[in-house]
């Protein structure tokens, strides 16, 4: 299939969304959890988390326009300038599918998607408690893209979760041994299978090709 331009303008809203929304590829899945300055907590699942960068460590996630509807992180995380990412296993992906439903502001996802809050002394936001990598992050600032009125929130970490035994001694995280899943879409989840390592590329250290 070749589609152009308008043709992607003018097909079906929902088979336009399904396309665009698979079409990157396989993403991270994330649940991000905020509290209400009331004490109510939130959580919602994202797949637009990214890494920023090392130093300092920042990671940031894609808002959908605001305006649409009332943004329950969003208005968590302006009031408290914390939030968490909590990697999705495999043992919690329909928990975490469902957190997407748009629940009162008043009623916890927690509760209503049959899982529990974790919290650190001194860090308001709450991790997921089955997650089994999780990252609290302090708000540092947000870009509104003007292209479509989406708007990146931008992170600094300031605590990182992870099981020991999932750590290599070079730092890489071991994201099939946490059971972790991406997903296609807004739906369509994959698990993680490691294929490969490879050393630095540089360009006087080609392999030969077959």
């Amino acid at each position: 299939m070749h589609f152009t331009k308008s043709d992607i303008e003018y097909l079906d809203h929902v088979r336009r969304l399904n396309i665009m929304n698979s079409i990157s590829g396989i993403k991270s899945v994330n649940m991000i959890g905020t509290v209400s300055q009331d004490g109510v907590p939130n959580l919602a699942v994202f797949s637009s988390v990214v890494h920023l960068g090392s130093s300092p460590a920042l990671m940031g996630f894609i808002l959908r326009p605001k305006h649409e509807v009332i943004r329950d992180t969003y208005e968590n995380i302006k009031e408290t300038g914390m939030f968490t990412i909590n990697h999705v296993h495999q043992g919690i992906i329909k928990q975490s599918h469902y957190t997407s439903a748009k629940f009162e502001a008043d009623v916890s996802e927690f509760e209503m998607c049959n899982l529990n809050e974790e919290y650190l002394e001194g860090f308001k936001a709450p991790f997921v408690l089955e997650s089994r990598i999780k990252i609290g992050l302090s708000f540092k600032e947000e870009i509104d893209i003007k292209s479509n009125q989406t708007t990146l929130i931008v992170g600094e970490v300031a605590h990182l979760m992870i099981p020991n035994e999932a750590v290599a001694a070079n730092g890489y995280v071991d994201l099939e041994m946490t059971q972790n899943v991406g997903v296609s879409g807004l739906n369509r989840y994959y698990a993680l299978n490691r294929m490969m390592d490879l050393p630095y590329a540089r360009p006087h250290q080609l392999p030969k090709w077959e």
